[in-house]
């Protein structure tokens, strides 16, 4: 714990037990990321751990930013210098005992190693729940990057260090630094190719200030596959968008090479380019250079680098490009880590929400948005059965809104289904039979609002029962009312009493179903959306239900709404 090496190193990180803006911001990141209530970038001295960066941290900690040893899990990971993943740690026998479990609530835990440029261990990006943690595959891959990251910001430190001691370090220089600690960061929170082209746009303006930057990537056929098209006129950006991986242009030489490829002026363009000849004269262009993106086996594609003079890169230049090409390549795969993920969320939630049925003589409409951070996926959902004597409609919302939650929902939403195709019992009655094979199966804490229509003399008559759920909505002639009438939500307690409750609806009435993410809000009471809801639905009471719901949704949620969104609306026929 005390090598004179390592203390050197962490001495020229410049960093100790006070904030650091760069690395607060990888706590965030991680915070966010793995959705963990404390997230810690932690530093080991031979006497105590600092915090130059910290997320969620619990007084006088966040403030002082350092513990003694006795409070560290990080210095296993210095001492082993490999991850250090527990589960609770009340029962690890590698950190039971240790006073951070009761004083600063750690219990989960996941920490990745952060070294130097010499590979020796310096301390930890670290992930914290107060409860056990299983942590999962995924988690930890990112918890890894994000790692990896922040090792080259503090290689970075120590390099900016080393730079201020030489006499002859340039001011240039120093900006090259900061531009690579400005890249972790900033490629951190890009999600698509797209994102990753404007941020290294951003990063290099004022530096080194190319004509144009492009990202290319290999295919899976070995083609190149241009990701940066929108910044070239569209005819060159259709030419460049895939051409073979044999072609002689700066990126094709990089990524087939897996080096970096300088082409100072026009004569090297002709020399080692020749393909990409006829761009660059169109452009004004007069000079290029071209890094490998590194992948687990080989290149996976090029950051290419164009100036419209001629332009040579120095040593440190290349240095800089490298690292940078370093960056985009893990921005890359997180990209596509995510994207992968947000594809499997809507094949999920597609599948969850199954098509509604035939309803005549009813007209039936709904809708369903997912959060619009996460996963793209949660536990709010619709449904509506179609049974001999009446249409069943059913709104609930399971807790979060995560895949874990979406799956809970499933089991929820099936067990329901089965039961109303089996059972011919009263909404309450089914509540009841399904919130006791809940407590059985899993105790999932969710809400939902069962009901059932069906034909009633001149009208049709609405018989329903709510467990814990927002109160439905009926619009007819005389306004719109409130469907009260509330029982415990379900996974609370067992054998509940529940009620069912009548009311005839007129020709031509409206019934909205809808989850608490339509109208709740941090800065406004929930009472005054859902007046201002009751009030909306008035005004757009004769619109037909899918355009009814859409205006909803736009007006009271929107593109940035915190919580999924479930709608369910349908309206009686207007002749008896």
């Amino acid at each position: 714990m005390n090598a004179a090496a390592r203390v050197t190193a962490l001495h020229r990180t410049g960093l100790t037990a006070s904030a650091d803006p760069t690395f607060d911001r990888f706590a965030a990141m991680v915070r966010a990321a793995l959705r963990v209530p404390i997230a810690l970038v932690t530093l080991v001295e031979p006497d105590r751990q600092v915090f130059p960066g910290a997320c969620g941290l619990g007084e006088p900690w966040q403030r002082q930013r350092h513990t003694p040893l006795s409070h560290s899990f990080c210095q296993h990971v210095v001492i082993s210098g490999a991850p250090l993943v527990v589960e609770d740690a009340r029962t690890d026998p590698r950190v039971a005992g240790n006073l951070a479990i009761d004083e600063l609530n750690v219990v989960g835990y996941a920490g990745m190693p952060l070294t130097d440029q010499t590979g020796l261990v310096l301390g930890s990006l670290c992930a914290i729940d107060t409860a056990p943690r299983r942590w999962t595959a995924a988690e930890l891959e990112m918890l890894a990057d994000l790692a990896a990251a922040c090792s080259d910001s503090l290689r970075l430190r120590i390099a900016g260090h080393d730079a201020r001691r030489r006499a002859d370090q340039t001011g240039a220089a120093l900006d090259r630094v900061q531009l690579l600690l400005r890249a972790s960061v900033a490629l951190a929170n890009t999600s698509t190719a797209e994102d990753i082209v404007g941020a290294v746009r951003d990063l290099v303006t004022g530096t080194l200030d190319p004509a144009y930057v492009g990202l290319s990537l290999v295919d899976a056929d070995g083609r190149i596959e241009l990701q940066s098209g929108r910044d070239l006129p569209a005819h060159l950006a259709r030419q460049w968008r895939g051409y073979a991986g044999t072609a002689t242009t700066p990126s094709a030489l990089a990524a087939r090479e897996g080096a970096v490829v300088l082409l100072p002026d026009l004569t090297a363009v002709l020399d080692r380019a020749p393909d990409a000849a006829g761009t660059f004269a169109e452009m004004g262009w007069q000079a290029a250079a071209s890094v490998a993106l590194p992948g687990a086996e080989a290149p996976i594609g090029a950051l290419t680098f164009v100036w419209k003079r001629p332009y040579a890169l120095d040593a440190a230049e290349q240095a800089t490009l490298a690292a940078l090409a370093g960056y985009v390549a893990q921005a890359l795969q997180r990209a596509e880590h995510l994207s992968a993920r947000e594809n499997v969320a809507t094949v999920l939630q597609k599948a969850m929400l199954t098509d509604l049925p035939g309803a005549a003589p009813y007209e039936l409409a709904a809708r369903y948005e997912p959060a619009a951070r996460g996963e793209q996926v949660g536990g709010d959902w619709y449904d509506a059965v179609r049974l001999d004597r009446h249409l069943a409609l059913v709104v609930g919302d399971v807790t979060g809104h995560d895949m874990r939650a979406a799956a809970r929902m499933g089991q929820l939403r099936n067990m329901l289904r089965a039961f109303l195709t089996d059972r011919n019992e009263p909404p309450a009655a089914l509540l009841r039979r399904l919130d006791a094979a809940n407590q059985m199966l899993g105790r999932i804490t969710a809400t939902a609002v069962l009901g059932y229509l069906a034909p009633d003399g001149a009208g049709h008559r609405l018989l329903w029962s709510n467990a814990g759920h927002p109160v439905p909505l009926l619009l007819d002639a005389t306004g719109v009312t409130a469907l009260t009438g509330h029982d415990p939500m379900l996974g609370v307690l067992r054998e509940l009493p529940r009620r069912s409750h009548s009311r005839h609806l007129a020709p031509g009435s409206t019934v909205l179903f809808y989850t608490d993410g339509l109208i709740e809000t941090r800065d406004r009471p929930l009472d005054d959306r859902e007046q201002e809801l009751a009030e909306a639905l008035r005004h757009l009471g004769g619109a037909p239900l899918p355009e009814l719901l859409d205006r909803l949704y736009t007006t009271f949620a929107g593109d940035d709404h915190e919580d999924d969104v479930a709608m369910l609306a349908v309206r009686t026929p207007f002749r008896p």
